[in-house]
């Protein structure tokens, strides 16, 4: 059996990073996302492995303390962390598992993985006003939030250098095509290169007017 690989996926605010996987997990049956250990409780309906690995705070930083999480972080009073033995049991049965991360978690994984088994992917708009349309299209924000958020993509858009492959969302059907051709092997084309980098450059500096 062909072992699997770790699929992290960054992207800024209103990308479509959601749809794109949705999309991608809905063809294939050897997509899943990852399963974290948390140190909150249980809420109604979660169930112990399907959801989380729930833990207390001993166990957390006791695996924490022998390496044996990808990545893992603590907010307001709750930690969270991404198991090395759940997520190479995985692969070693043939699995691609999705990590939907930020980048800081992201660079994390690369550095306690083989890069072997990591594909680094970060998925960007095919314009900045496309972003924002998008944004604004969700039609559930205020106008300054969706300001807030698109004023945030622009910091989040040069992370995309840290990335072995870069996706352009032009739309999601085509997205999932992109991602599909790098797990077939096909992925030189999506490399970040010195185009793909102008690309970068050309959204950092495009504005709305």
């Amino acid at each position: 059996m062909k072992k699997g690989k770790i699929l992290l996926i960054s992207a800024p605010s209103g990308t479509g990073k959601g749809a794109v996987i949705g999309e991608l997990r809905s063809r294939r049956d050897d997509i899943e996302y990852s399963v974290s250990w948390t140190t909150r409780a249980p809420r109604e309906g979660e169930i112990n492995g399907v959801h989380y690995f729930f833990k207390t705070q001993q166990e957390f930083d006791e695996n924490a303390e022998k390496g044996g999480f990808l990545e893992y972080a603590r907010l307001y009073s709750t930690s969270y962390g991404t198991p090395k033995d759940y997520v190479e049991e995985r692969l070693n049965a043939g699995k691609h598992i999705i990590l939907e991360i930020d980048t800081q978690g992201a660079l994390n994984v690369m550095a306690n993985s083989k890069p072997e088994d990591v594909i680094s992917l970060f998925i960007l708009p095919p314009s900045m006003k496309e972003l924002y349309r998008r944004l604004a299209g969700r039609g559930t924000e205020t106008a300054g939030k969706v300001a807030e958020r698109f004023a945030i993509s622009y910091k989040e858009i040069p992370k995309a250098n840290s990335y072995k492959y870069i996706i352009i969302n032009d739309t999601i059907a085509q997205a999932a095509d992109r991602i599909e051709d790098i797990l077939a092997g096909n992925g030189e084309k999506y490399f970040n290169n010195d185009e793909m980098k102008l690309f970068i450059k050309a959204l950092e500096e495009e504005t709305l007017l």
